[in-house]
């Protein structure tokens, strides 16, 4: 009889044999089993040292600020080990940095999945709800922390700050009424306003803006004094800008290297003039400004922040709350649901802050028949308008910010077809040059807040289209100095503590 085989360190597999034969075979079956599992331990002890060195270098990446760079490195550390927790919350938080709010709960979720008891999940999941203005779910999740985590200071004030928009959501449903909405206009008696002997700032002259007027009131702003309210109150070729997001300084730089509006230089500026940027009002009042004097020739479409609900996060009404009324922030909000969603330009060229639609079929014809005067709804051409954007693979797609979608080459290319198009200019996301050319050439991206939010680094751009073709010309621009006022500074305290 053979004594029992050695076991070499391999408990489940302890074999005896009779014969030398099999012995031979068993002990061989026996190495290789031990082998393979030692092969595999090993690939997995290197694979999980590959994915720590890609989340270093995403982590790298992040801190300077490239965010495309570390959401590309976070992938890759996932494709080697899908089952981290860690890794799905830093993709997240860099998806926050790039406004990717779909991706980034979607990333929060999942790293929920694999551990629930991960608290920084439950942080990035309430961050990206709240960005979403899916408070209710947003203070279920700080809920969470706060149960978790009872004498965390930071974690119960983000839950009593969310905890407290959730009750004002409430209480202005209670006191809705279904009766006919009065404008803010009806309250405001702008005759018997009276204009303080100190005050030596810019004036209309009998009531209505002029050149004159335009020019002192930007020299006015550059040195951060306030215009007087009731001055506030009554406040060949086109240039295209995208999104300025209340980069007063930048936005004068465009019009100190473009000249200024006239009815020989007409502009359109594309939506999102306001949010993020410290110097919203500013922006919005010279943009009003010139749309009074040039009332044909200067044109403002609405962005997805000329929304309440953004402009309740990312600092707007905060800035004009602080800088004069509420009732004026209401005035801006019932003006921005007048705004028009899109402009064709000689029949070629259609014109939207966000993109294309998540159904086929929609025409020009469609477009002019939205009932605009509203908040966007969740979904539909309105909504799509404001939010949706391009994608490189054909389709559609989810999208990656949770509302609207992302169409593909061959969406843009049936929609031109069908409303007779030569291309569309859009806006809404940041691009490195401040501008993109994507699906052939017929779907134009422009950005003209440069170093959006002091920290993307990013060019800002401007668009010219000439003749009867509208052949597109870019020009380029960098951000200016500005006052030591940092953008975000009168956002929702919680948009400012989320992002951290």
């Amino acid at each position: 009889m053979w004594p029992l085989a050695e076991t070499r360190s391999c408990p489940s597999l302890i074999w005896t044999a009779t014969e030398e034969t099999t012995f031979t075979t068993f002990t061989t079956v026996q190495s290789m089993a031990c082998e393979s599992k030692y092969g595999s331990e090993k690939k997995m002890a290197e694979g999980g040292n590959d994915a720590e060195l890609l989340k270093e270098k995403a982590n790298k990446y992040f801190k300077e600020k490239d965010y495309d760079n570390a959401i590309k490195y976070y992938s890759e550390a996932l494709e080697v080990n899908p089952s981290n927790a860690i890794y799905y919350s830093n993709r997240s938080l860099a998806y926050l940095r790039t406004e990717c709010y779909g991706y980034a709960l979607a990333d929060a979720t999942k790293a929920l999945e694999i551990d629930k008891n991960y608290i920084k999940g439950y942080y990035r999941r309430a961050t990206s709800n709240m960005a979403l203005g899916k408070f209710k779910a947003a203070l279920k999740d700080y809920e969470t922390v706060v149960r978790v985590r009872p004498n965390d200071k930071d974690a119960r004030m983000k839950y009593q700050e969310c905890n407290k928009i959730v009750k004002q959501k409430a209480f202005e449903r209670a006191i809705a009424s279904d009766e006919i909405k009065k404008s803010v206009v009806d309250s405001l008696d702008i005759e018997n306003m009276t204009i303080e002997d100190d005050y030596d700032g810019p004036k209309l002259e009998d009531g209505k803006v002029t050149l004159t007027f335009m020019k002192e009131m930007i020299e006015w702003f550059k040195e951060q004094k306030k215009l007087h309210r009731k001055c506030a109150y009554q406040t060949e070729k086109i240039t295209i800008c995208g999104d300025t997001h209340g980069q007063f300084y930048d936005l004068l730089n465009i019009f100190q290297l473009n000249g200024l509006p006239s009815e020989t230089n007409p502009y359109l500026f594309n939506g999102d003039f306001v949010d993020r940027g410290s110097f919203s009002l500013e922006v919005i009042l010279t943009l009003f400004g010139f749309k009074l004097l040039f009332p044909n020739d200067f044109h403002l479409l609405r962005g997805n922040h000329e929304t309440d609900n953004m402009n309740q996060m990312y600092g707007f009404e905060g800035e004009v709350k602080a800088k004069f009324t509420a009732q004026m922030f209401q005035l801006f909000s019932e003006v921005f649901q007048w705004l028009p969603l899109a402009q064709c330009i000689n029949s070629k060229v259609l014109v939207m802050h966000g993109g294309l639609f998540s159904e086929d079929g929609v025409t020009l014809e469609d477009l002019r028949k939205i009932e605009r005067n509203r908040q966007p709804p969740d979904s539909g051409p309105m909504c799509d308008l404001l939010w949706s954007d391009p994608q490189p693979q054909n389709g559609r797609s989810i999208s990656k910010r949770g509302v609207s979608c992302q169409f593909g080459p061959d969406v843009t290319e049936r929609f031109l077809k069908e409303n007779k198009l030569d291309f569309i200019v859009r806006s809404h996301e940041v691009k490195a040059e401040g501008y993109e050319v994507t699906h052939s050439g017929k779907c134009i991206t422009v950005f003209s807040a440069p170093n959006y939010c002091d920290q993307m680094g990013n060019k800002g751009a401007y668009i010219h289209l000439r003749g009867s073709d509208l052949k597109p010309e870019f020009h380029q621009f960098t951000a200016v100095p500005h006052p030591n006022v940092k953008p975000m500074a009168y956002a929702n305290t919680l948009m400012q503590l989320g992002m951290m």
